[in-house]
């Protein structure tokens, strides 16, 4: 497969040639062994669209039905979950409040970083698999090969752990005589997310789009319940204001090694940013829309990510009772819910973040199995026709099964605790995100070259401003964490 940029002086659309070698992995194989232009980009039609672009629709059988509104709300808040909601528990206990605001401020710059270096990229090129699919392109078909294993895997587990932490969510309202089995509710949410992506890609848009509005109210509350537990409306009726950074070993507990320690956590809270660029094989108009979302980044990251860690340090004490044990892993947000009001607070708060379980697993299965698909067109897997294999709404089913039945790890919970299985998959989603943005990073300094080379710079439609200094940052600084023991 060769790659070269084709465009004409004043056209509107850029053109990817391929040549194409051998029979292709699909039902509608080019099996001449012939060259074919594939229209990846119109600035004013999508593709699906344009009398010309019949070979895109070859190669992406894909339903474009995420309309900006979806691909909007799916940015801002899609992959805010249990990251955000559950593990900074974790953090807390492990590093302080000190330790968890510097963290969460250095890896939001990172990701700021990232998603500059994959809008570029995505907005001249929006094909379904993002930046896996670029990889083959401006690095080599094995290290595509090792990324979309990597991205596949993270995903598949991370629709797991979202599962696990259901079960820690829902033991909030255990009690003595009532215990809703654990195990039920995985099965019950692990199939209903199923029906939400095999169905219609429209289903998952607006399963996500009223979950993540949920999500975004939920956090501008629960700013507002923070500050008034904190000047006073508490159980023990009393100014908090920033004691809880002088409490005990606060700000830095542990020191270096609790930092340090959140960078996995913080990563795993993050994870998923990223995959918002996958929706561009099924969203309309993706040239225009795809820029609007990179740019509500920075703001997403402090008001949903800086301003959420700083509350919860100042509110909630790193030694809170029963915040992180094997078995229980408490919510800041339920704590500070609780703190500021009743018990039933709390429970509404839960309740938020059980929808928001089910977002961020939803979201997982879609990226996933968007991953698994184009592994299958670019003929990486074993019967790699079947991977690609779509329903009549042009869903790819299979790839959808395969990787919804990765989310049955979560059973797990009932011999090791629920905890200690979700610390478990955490850490593994956790450090496969690492890889993922270094990889943008490596990637975007390749696609560059290339189009350097071509003299094509000036085509493009969305720029990084911080190229190339952003890139080599966040290759140097992410490589340093994967290496750093934690």
């Amino acid at each position: 497969m060769t790659f070269e940029i084709d465009s004409t002086e004043g056209s509107t659309k850029n053109r990817i040639g391929y040549t194409v070698n051998g029979p292709r992995n699909s039902k509608d194989d080019w099996k001449d062994g012939t060259d074919h232009k594939i229209v990846v980009v119109d600035t004013n039609n999508s593709v699906s669209d344009d009398p010309e672009s019949q070979d895109a629709v070859i190669r992406e059988r894909l339903n474009r039905s995420l309309s900006p509104r979806h691909v909007n709300m799916i940015a801002i808040a899609g992959v805010i979950g249990t990251g955000l909601f559950l593990s900074t528990a974790k953090s807390l206990n492990a590093g302080g409040p000190g330790s968890l605001l510097i963290n969460y401020v250095i890896m939001g710059g990172v990701i700021y970083l990232t998603m500059l270096s994959l809008g570029e990229m995505s907005t001249f090129m929006p094909i379904s698999g993002s930046y896996c699919a670029y990889s083959r392109k401006f690095v080599s078909e094995s290290y595509c090969f090792a990324l979309m294993c990597n991205m596949w895997y993270s995903d598949a587990v991370s629709v797991a752990s979202d599962l696990t932490a259901l079960q820690l969510v829902l033991d909030y309202w255990k009690t003595n005589t009532h215990h809703f089995p654990y195990w039920a509710a995985s099965l019950l949410f692990w199939f209903l997310i199923l029906g939400l992506n095999v169905v219609h890609v429209k289903l998952y848009g607006e399963a996500e789009y009223w979950l993540a509005m949920l999500k975004v109210v939920a956090v501008i509350i629960f700013f507002i319940m923070a500050i008034i537990a904190n000047c006073g409306h508490n159980q023990q009726h009393e100014y908090i204001g920033f004691k809880n950074w002088s409490h005990g070993d606060a700000p830095f507990v542990q020191g270096f090694k609790g930092f340090v320690t959140i960078f996995v956590t913080s990563s795993f809270s993050y994870g998923g940013t990223e995959t918002v660029t996958l929706t561009g094989g099924e969203a309309k108009n993706p040239v225009r829309n795809t820029p609007k979302v990179i740019k509500t980044v920075f703001w997403r990251i402090l008001v949903f990510y800086v301003f959420t860690m700083f509350f919860v340090g100042m509110d909630i004490p790193y030694d809170y009772p029963n915040l992180k044990t094997k078995s229980v892993l408490t919510s800041p947000f339920t704590i500070v819910f609780q703190m500021a009001g009743t018990k039933a607070a709390g429970s509404f708060m839960n309740a938020v973040i059980m929808t928001s379980a089910i977002s961020a697993c939803n979201h997982a299965l879609f990226g996933g199995s968007r991953i698994l698909y184009n592994m299958g067109l670019e003929g990486f897997l074993p019967y790699s026709r079947f991977f690609t294999k779509t329903n009549r709404n042009k869903a790819p089913y299979v790839a959808v099964i395969t990787t919804w039945a990765v989310g049955g790890l979560c059973f797990g919970a009932s011999f090791i605790g629920a905890g200690e299985l979700f610390s478990w998959l955490q850490n593994i989603v956790g450090v496969s995100n690492h890889i993922s943005w270094l990889s943008i990073a490596v990637i975007s300094i390749r696609f560059r070259k290339g189009l350097e080379a071509q003299g094509k710079v000036h085509e493009l439609k969305f720029r990084n401003w911080t190229y190339p200094y952003g890139p080599w940052f966040c290759i140097i600084f992410i490589s340093l964490i994967i290496l750093v023991p934690v």
